[in-house]
C-alpha cells in the first residue's frame, strides 16, 4: 500500500533514526550495554529498553484512538489535501524525566533488547499505516508533559525521542571507563 505523503515521510523519519540507533548498538558486548557513566545515568541497554517500551505505548495509543474513532463513526478516509503533519509543540530534551511507566530494567541481554526493539518496529509499521485510513489529526491523547497531542504528533515524538536517546548512546560510548570489549 502506498502511504499518503505525510504518513510516508513520518515512516521514513522513524526508520532513519532507528537505523542510526541500531547501528550504534550493533555488536555491543553485555558489559558495554550495561555500563553506566554515573550512578544516575542509564546504560545503553536501559536506553534501548526504554525506547521500546515507549514505542509500544505509542502503538497502544494508536490502537485505542482508532478503535474509538471507528466506534464513533469517524470517516475512514485520509484527507486528500493534507500534505504534512504538525510538529511537536516544544523541543524535547534528554533532561526530561521519563514517567515510571517507561522506566527500563537494567541488565537485560542486549541481543534480546535489540530483537524486542525490532519486533516493536514491525508492529509500528502497521500502526503508522493505519494513520492513512482516517484524518489522524482529529485523534488526540494527552501526553504527561507535552499536553494534548494528535496521533501524528505522538509518532513524531517517537522520532524525536529516538534522536535524543541516540545522542545519549553516543555519549555513553564516549564516557570515561566505557568498556572497550
Amino acid at each position: 500500500m502506498t502511504l499518503p505523503t505525510p504518513v510516508g515521510k513520518l515512516w521514513n523519519d522513524l526508520q532513519a533514526v532507528r537505523a542510526d540507533l541500531l547501528a550504534e548498538v550493533d555488536g555491543l558486548s553485555q558489559p558495554q550495554a550495561d555500563f553506566k557513566p554515573g550512578p544516575d545515568d542509564w546504560s545503553i541497554g536501559e536506553i534501548v529498553h526504554h525506547l521500546t517500551i515507549a514505542e509500544i505505548g505509542t502503538g497502544k495509543i494508536t490502537t485505542k484512538l482508532l478503535k474509538e474513532a471507528a466506534a464513533g463513526g469517524a470517516p475512514a478516509v485520509f484527507p486528500h489535501d493534507l500534505t504534512e503533519f504538525a510538529g511537536l509543540p516544544v523541543k524535547i530534551s534528554e533532561s526530561s524525566q521519563a514517567p515510571p511507566v517507561v522506566w527500563p530494567e537494567h541488565g537485560r541481554p542486549i541481543a534480546e533488547l535489540v530483537t524486542d526493539m525490532k519486533v516493536a518496529r514491525e508492529r509500528s509499521r502497521e500502526s503508522v499505516a493505519k494513520l492513512a485510513t482516517c484524518d489522524p489529526r482529529a485523534l488526540r491523547f494527552k501526553h504527561f508533559r507535552l499536553g494534548d497531542l494528535d496521533l501524528p504528533q505522538w509518532w513524531r515524538l517517537q522520532v524525536e525521542h529516538d534522536g535524543v536517546h541516540l545522542a545519549q548512546i553516543r555519549d555513553v560510548k564516549r564516557a570515561a571507563g566505557f568498556p572497550r570489549t
